[in-house]
Parts: structure tokens; C-alpha cells; sequence
């Protein structure tokens, strides 16, 4: 068998076998298959798709570890969250503190800034110290002790993922629905969890640009979840729009802080309340979402889920007092401010273009190894429905180097659209999938 048969095979439109899949997966984690033949396949897999079959031989090929995590011991249940990216999108800091705090095990495995949307990973480690590395029988134990830890792919669990991954993120073969439901399913059915809240994010700034996208997507991984008996919902959120106000790894940092500290950007607040209430539910805490909803808004009111979050910065060696002093995260050194060229209202935003203009500042990558600026982004001041006047503040850039500042001002200026009438106001969740 040869990559290059297989690589031809799928880009003119044929059905890979069970064996074939699993040789390339195979071939390309212990590194017998070279990257350039894995991008030629990943690429005709974006162009030709897959089938139902070749989908599930995939995600079962990139679960294969040498060992498997083995929860069994926990008597709660295990629910996990994912989001398929977006910009601004912080919601794991905050829903895996309140999930955990009212009793469910979160075992979170994530990943890292991927085209122009940013990484769990990547916000995580600009905690000073934060640890995001642990080794199976460390994540297990964290587990046992306090209900939750945050993880990136390790060599036991989904480890072709975390090859493939950074390829796709490197070749421009991040938007295939079959790529990235076996990159997300792969690692949260590795997880050994009972159940997954999925965001499955529609608009300018997510990988699904159309509603009808992001709702395949989402139907495509519930039905791979429910086929190996997990309890999967997907929830279909706009994403035409940052979530929140920051972008950028510290930034969003201080802005998930200020949620579980019970204030914050509105729209961020809301998704991740009905996030963590689909968690309680799932997690057998609540009987109706609605209960969930004000369970979770408790524990933000009475600070556990703060706590929690405390916890586990220490636990994984992070600098907890980054909770109560900003100062102690990566800032950086310069401002620039990106201005409105017009006065009315916001209409309209293209996001993936405020998304690359923080990668371009150095929050995120171009390359695969390319390292990331923690304390650099943006914030946004103004957002769809605002009414702004010409010359007034739309963002303000962070930035420590200087060489792509002006093309970021440029790019985030043309991402608005200002109208002399405001628009009717987005809708944040537009359709639930499962369970």
C-alpha cells in the first residue's frame, strides 16, 4: 500500500477502505507518511469529501492510542464541551469552572489557534506558568481531586489529531465539516466522557460561514457520538460578531475572569450560561435547561465557579493571583486605535478579518511553528448595532511589534459596515441539535 495510490484515489472522487484510511493515520503519527503527502490528502478530502463510512473508520483510526483514558472510577458524570472556532471565543475558561463546580467532571482535551480563530490552549498558557501538558495519570488524578482539568493532546489520547491538526491549520484545510467533526470527535471520545455540548459556530468569523453549514457539521458529530452511545447536543451560535469584546490570548484571559466574577460583555455571558446549563443537564445535575441556567447563574453569584477557576490555575501550576491582578498576565507595550470612517450605525461585521488581524498582530499562527504573543489582540468597542461617529475609536490594537500594524488598523477598519439606519440585533443561538 502507498500514500500516493490512496492520495490519487481520493482526489478523483473514490471511497478509501477501512485499511487505507488506517495506514494513513497510522503512517502519518509514527511519521512514515511525510507531512507533504498528508496535506496532498487532507486536500482532497476537502475537495471531494467523504463518506459516511470513511468518516467513521477515521475518527475510530485517530482514537487509537496505546492507552486509553479510563474514568471509571468517578461515580459523576463526565461532560465536555467544544467549540468548532471563533473569534473572541473564550467560553471554556468559563463554562469548565462552573460545570465542575456544581459537580460534574469535565475532562477538556483542546486545542490551539487554528486559521483565524484562536486556541484554548494558547489563552490557557498566558497564565504565567500554566501548565497544559499533564500526563495521563496526572489529568486522572486532577480529575478525581477537583472535577476538572484543561489539556491539550497528548501521546495517548487522539495522538494523530494533534499532527493533523496543526497540517490543516498550515495548508488551508480547516473548513472540511468531515475534517473537523473527526479532529473534535476524536479527542472527546478519547476523553471517556458520558456526554458533549458541542457550539457549532455560523458566520463571517466561524469555519461554517452559512447556518446550513454549521448545522450539517453539527448534525454529522451528533450522529457520530450517538453511534458509540454518547450523549451529544449541538447548539448552532452566530458568529458574525467577536464574543465579547477581546481578542487575543491574556485579553480574553481578564474578560472570562470578569464573567465568573459576574460581569462582562452581555453576549459572552449569555452563550456561556446556556453552554453550562446544556452541561448540567447532560451531567444529570438538573432535570430542564432552564434549571441549569439559574444553577450555573448561582454559582457565578456566589463565586465557586471563581474559585474553581483558581483551583485549577493552581493545580496546573498557573500563577492564580492573575485572578485578582491583571498585571501579572503578558500586556502589550503599544496601542494603536482602528477608526471609524464614517458616522451612522454598525451594520455588519466581516469577523474572520478582526480574527486575522489579531494572528497578524502575533496572537496566532501562520505557520504551524510559529510562536504566539500572549499578551497581544484587540478589543472591540464597537459591535453590530452600536451607533459610532467618524474619527471614533471601532477597536484598539495591542501590539509589541510594529511590522504589521498599520495592514491590522486597515483590516479591521474595513471589516465594519456603518449604515445610517441600525440594524435588527443578532441572534446569538440559532438551533439545537440532538440529545
Amino acid at each position: 500500500m502507498r500514500a500516493v495510490d490512496l492520495i490519487r484515489k481520493k482526489r478523483d472522487g473514490g471511497e478509501l477502505t477501512g485499511d487505507e484510511i488506517r495506514f494513513l493515520i497510522s503512517g502519518s503519527t509514527s511519521g512514515e507518511i511525510p507531512d507533504y503527502q498528508m496535506s496532498a490528502w487532507l486536500m482532497a478530502v476537502v475537495w471531494r469529501g467523504m463518506t459516511a463510512a470513511e468518516l467513521g473508520v477515521l475518527v475510530e483510526a485517530m482514537m487509537e492510542s496505546p492507552r486509553r483514558l479510563d474514568l471509571s472510577h468517578l461515580s459523576a458524570k463526565k461532560v465536555d464541551k467544544h467549540s468548532t472556532g471563533g473569534v473572541g471565543d473564550k467560553t471554556s475558561l468559563i463554562i469548565a469552572p462552573i460545570a465542575a463546580a456544581a459537580g460534574v467532571v469535565v475532562p477538556m482535551v483542546s486545542g490551539r489557534a487554528l486559521g483565524h480563530t484562536g486556541g484554548t490552549l494558547d489563552k490557557l498558557e498566558s497564565i504565567p506558568g500554566f501548565n497544559v501538558r499533564l500526563t495521563l495519570d496526572e489529568f486522572r488524578n486532577m480529575l478525581g481531586e477537583i472535577g476538572c482539568a484543561l489539556i491539550g493532546q497528548t501521546e495517548e489520547i487522539a495522538p494523530a489529531d494533534r499532527k493533523l491538526y496543526a497540517l490543516r491549520d498550515a495548508t488551508a484545510t480547516v473548513e472540511s465539516p468531515y475534517l473537523i467533526c473527526a479532529s473534535i470527535m476524536s479527542k472527546k471520545l478519547s476523553e471517556a466522557i458520558d456526554a458533549l455540548v458541542l457550539d457549532v459556530k455560523a458566520g463571517s468569523g466561524a469555519f461554517m460561514k452559512t447556518e446550513k453549514d454549521a448545522a450539517y457539521l453539527a448534525e454529522l458529530m451528533v450522529e457520530t457520538g450517538k453511534r458509540v452511545g454518547k450523549r451529544v447536543v449541538a447548539l448552532v451560535t452566530g458568529m458574525d460578531q467577536p464574543l465579547g469584546r477581546a481578542v487575543g490570548n491574556s485579553l480574553e484571559v481578564v474578560e472570562s475572569v470578569e464573567i465568573l466574577k459576574g460581569e462582562g460583555p452581555e453576549d459572552l455571558r449569555e452563550l456561556c450560561l446556556e453552554l453550562a446549563a446544556w452541561m448540567l443537564l447532560l451531567g444529570e445535575r438538573v432535570k430542564t435547561v432552564e434549571a441549569g441556567r439559574e444553577l450555573a447563574e448561582e454559582f457565578i453569584a456566589n463565586g465557586s465557579a471563581l474559585d474553581k477557576f483558581r483551583e485549577i490555575i493552581r493545580r496546573q501550576g498557573g500563577d492564580e493571583r492573575v485572578v485578582d491582578d491583571y498585571a501579572r498576565l503578558p500586556h502589550a507595550a503599544n496601542r494603536r486605535d482602528a477608526l471609524s470612517p464614517a458616522s451612522g450605525y454598525v451594520t455588519g461585521m466581516d469577523c474572520e478579518k478582526i480574527g486575522l488581524a489579531s494572528v497578524w498582530l502575533g496572537a496566532g499562527r501562520e505557520k504551524k511553528e510559529d510562536a504566539v504573543d500572549p499578551g497581544v489582540g484587540l478589543i472591540v468597542h464597537k459591535k453590530p448595532g452600536d451607533a459610532v461617529r467618524q474619527g471614533e475609536p471601532l477597536a484598539t490594537l495591542h501590539y509589541n511589534a510594529r511590522a504589521r500594524v498599520d495592514e491590522s488598523a486597515s483590516l479591521v477598519e474595513r471589516s465594519y459596515r456603518i449604515d445610517s439606519e441600525r440594524p435588527a440585533p443578532l441572534l446569538l443561538v440559532r438551533k439545537i441539535i440532538g440529545p
